[in-house]
């Protein structure tokens, strides 16, 4: 038995036009998988496929949480994720994707394993930015960081937060690198 096994549905054996399935993707998944965007997770997906008279129509619902890098300091952190994603599939002759959701199988195999389609939903539902919230990267690369961003020796941390509060309530932006404004002047002359 494959690692993937459990993904494949038999759509030829299929006897009602309705069939459920419930998978967990876990962190086991996910190493098994080998893909670049996610290595750890735990997502659940409620797959639904419906007979139609032309073809499958495959309904993932997915919902979870997978680990991805923070952008700023490079630590793990928990990035919720959910999706809703369509799939149609149609018997041929052989394997054939026709377009981003159309999927052609073998009629005489008449199964389709949706282990990769499942990882690309879950990557998919990645946001491009992923930070931590306010204050929960990792202090040390912060300061770091910092050091490379400061325009000035007494520039205060500049990677810390985009925007702060004053205690007054009033919002007090973060002084803007020099170089924009040179940039922003060669932009107005054009």
């Amino acid at each position: 038995m494959g690692k993937f096994d459990k993904y494949k549905i038999d759509l030829k054996g299929m006897q009602a036009d309705f069939c459920q399935y419930e998978f967990v993707l876990d962190n086991q998944f996910f190493a098994d998988i080998d893909g670049p965007e996610v290595q750890k997770g735990k997502v659940k997906v409620v797959l639904v496929v419906k007979r139609t008279s032309r073809a499958f129509e495959l309904d993932f619902q997915t919902e979870g949480i997978v680990w991805v890098p923070c952008d700023r300091c490079l630590d793990d952190m928990e990035q919720p994720i959910a999706s809703t994603d369509k799939l149609f599939v149609k018997f041929g002759t052989e394997y054939a994707e026709e377009g981003d959701n159309l999927i052609v199988i073998p009629e005489d195999e008449g199964v389709i394993n949706v282990a990769w389609f499942m990882y690309e939903f879950v990557a998919l539902a990645i946001p491009m930015k992923h930070v931590h919230a306010p204050g929960k990267c990792n202090k040390e690369m912060s300061r770091k960081l910092s050091k490379h961003l400061r325009t000035t020796p007494d520039d205060e941390d500049a990677f810390a937060e985009d925007d702060v509060e004053e205690e007054s309530g009033e919002r007090v932006e973060t002084p803007i690198d020099p170089r924009w404004n040179e940039l922003k002047k060669i932009l107005d002359n054009n």
